[in-house]
This record gives structure tokens, C-alpha cells and sequence, in this order.
């Protein structure tokens, strides 16, 4: 799925507040820390850092099937240490990602699941106001509160320092579509659960 990078200034103004108003531009920087969302353990002999979309329909495929696999076959015994990395082309991406980070590490795959068992209908929910609103009944089906959705969707500082970030990240592994996935540091297409395989047993067997 190749699409344009979302740039800072579109990241500034996609913000939405209430009823989708749009945040005031600014010139700073964002410089607000961002956690990287891992599971699996920390020593695994393996790593996988997936790019992907919460818009991106190969990704929500992807999560629907093969990171299962992966999850119960790699991820839960200790082979692989897996990095979920959000891409933003446009700003229901980025919505997407502010929900899904409001919850703390411990919520995070969490609504990453619900975000993409969804998408068929949250992204298709009609004006930008009736998205957002789906997407906070998902934040609000996790479990957080209003309020501390609405602070989470209306944070600018948040949103630069995540589009800055992820163009870091995209830059140094030439991410250009997702899903994407880094493996030990080589960077690999979209593939199914037979190739992952094929690759991991052999990082492992080494």
C-alpha cells in the first residue's frame, strides 16, 4: 500500500478536539518521548518491527491471520521479540495510533485488535466527525475515560513527535508501504505466515 507521508504540518492541523476541530499549527518541533509497543521477551533471540497502518487493509489482514501465528508460535515461547511501529499516510491513521497509545503499553495491542477488527467500519462511519467518534467508542470499550480520550486527540506536541518519529524510522529501514516488517535489521515486504517461517527458523537455527 503505497501512499504519501503524512507530513508534520498535515500531522499539526489532523488533530481533532471535540468535534473534529483542528489544532492550531505550530513551528516547534514535537519533543515529547515516544514509547516503542513491544511484546514477547526482551532477550528473544529474534526481532520483528512491523510498519504498518491502522488504515492499511493488507495490515488488518495481516493481524487478522498471520500475527496470530505468529504470536502463539514465536512471540509466546521466547523466539521473538515483536515492535509494533505506526505509519501515518493520512489522518485517520494518526487518530487510529493517539486512541490506541492512550491506553499505556498495557492497553495498546489491546485496541490494536479491536482498531483493526473494526476497520471496515470505523473507516467507512461517513463524515470525519462520525470516525473520530468510532474510534473513541473503541478507546471507551477498552476501558479509558472520556476525558482522557478527548486529551489524548487533541495533543499536538504528541502527534509531531510520532509523525517525526515514525519518518525517522521509515527513513533508516526505506519504509515506502505497509505491512512492512524488519527482521534482525534486514527490511521485508508483505508476506505470509509460510515465509515468515522460513526466515525465522533460519535466523534461529543460527
Amino acid at each position: 500500500m503505497k501512499q504519501r507521508l503524512m507530513t508534520i504540518a498535515f500531522a499539526t492541523a489532523a488533530l481533532i478536539g471535540g468535534s473534529a476541530v483542528l489544532a492550531q499549527e505550530t513551528e516547534e518541533a514535537g519533543d515529547v518521548a515516544v514509547q516503542e509497543m513491544t511484546i514477547g521477551a526482551e532477550d528473544a533471540p529474534v526481532e520483528i518491527i512491523e510498519y504498518a497502518s491502522y488504515t492499511c487493509p493488507h495490515c488488518a489482514t495481516f493481524h487478522d491471520t498471520v500475527f496470530e501465528e505468529l504470536r502463539k508460535d514465536y512471540i509466546e515461547t521466547g523466539k521473538v521479540k515483536f515492535t509494533y511501529r505506526e505509519v501515518y499516510f493520512d489522518r485517520y491513521s494518526l487518530w487510529g495510533s493517539l486512541v490506541a497509545r492512550c491506553g499505556g503499553e498495557e492497553k495498546f495491542f489491546g485496541i490494536t485488535d479491536m482498531i483493526y477488527d473494526q476497520q471496515s467500519d470505523w473507516t467507512r462511519a461517513g463524515s470525519e466527525a462520525e470516525i473520530a467518534e468510532a474510534l473513541r467508542k473503541i478507546g471507551r470499550i477498552a476501558g479509558i475515560e472520556n476525558d482522557t480520550l478527548e486529551a489524548c486527540l487533541s495533543d499536538g506536541e504528541k502527534a509531531r513527535s510520532l509523525v517525526e518519529w515514525y519518518q525517522a524510522n521509515a527513513e533508516e529501514h526505506n519504509i515506502t508501504a505497509t505491512p512492512s516488517f524488519v527482521i534482525d535489521g534486514e527490511t521485508y515486504s508483505n508476506m505470509g505466515y509460510s515465509e515468515f517461517q522460513e526466515i525465522l527458523d533460519e535466523q534461529l537455527s543460527n
